[in-house]
Formats: structure tokens, sequence, C-alpha cells
């Protein structure tokens, strides 16, 4: 399925949070491309829970200001992130969160951001 979406038709992406999908959508050399071409065309990007793996594994975190689930902590820094442990961080056309209770602030800046990119 992916094989076939292009990144060109979408304004945003939103990455859902959860260890098994983080861990499997950054082994996923396509899935991790696809990824990468929404920050090359500084379009708005979410990401809440473990999916900041997949920014990490897409090479896309270097010199920003982030949050995750706190055990992603130290490999989002080993990737040149500044990881704060704050609801929701907004760096850019990046919008990071940590975990379920953080949703509805997460949900309010996602929607001002993608509604602004």
């Amino acid at each position: 399925m992916l094989a076939a979406a292009d990144p060109g038709s979408f304004d945003a992406l939103l990455l859902p949070g959860g260890v098994v999908n983080g861990d499997f959508v950054r082994a996923d050399a396509a899935a991790v491309a696809f990824v990468k071409v929404f920050f090359d065309a500084g379009k708005p990007v979410a990401a809440i829970c473990h999916a900041p793996w997949v920014l990490a594994e897409a090479d896309v975190v270097r010199g920003r200001r982030m949050t995750s689930w706190p055990s992603l902590r130290t490999d989002l820094r080993n990737a040149g992130a500044e990881w704060v442990d704050e609801e929701v961080v907004v760096d850019g056309n990046l919008t990071t969160s940590r975990n379920p209770d953080d949703l509805p602030a997460f949900g309010k800046a996602v929607v001002e951001q993608f509604a602004a990119g």
C-alpha cells in the first residue's frame, strides 16, 4: 500500500505512537523514505509516543527540540535532538508529544499546525 502512496499528494503527516508501530515503521526503508520527503518539503509532521523513532531513523531530528515517550530520550539525543519532558513541543514544522495523557494538548497543537501549514 505504501508503495502506491505519493507523499506529494499529502499536505501533512501524523505518525501514531505505540512501541510496535514505531519499531516496525523505522525498520521499513520505504516508510522512512516517505517520512523524509515531508521534511525535505517542509510539510507539517506530528509524532507521538514511540513514533519519533521513525524520525531518528530518517535522520531528521538533528538540531530539533522535541519530546517522546521517555525511553526514547537517549535515542533522540544520540540522533542530535534536544529532548525535553513536555506534553507537546512544536519546533518549526515538527510537533511531538509524549503519551496518550497528552492527547488533548497534542491534538490542539496538531490542528493548529496542520491548518497553518
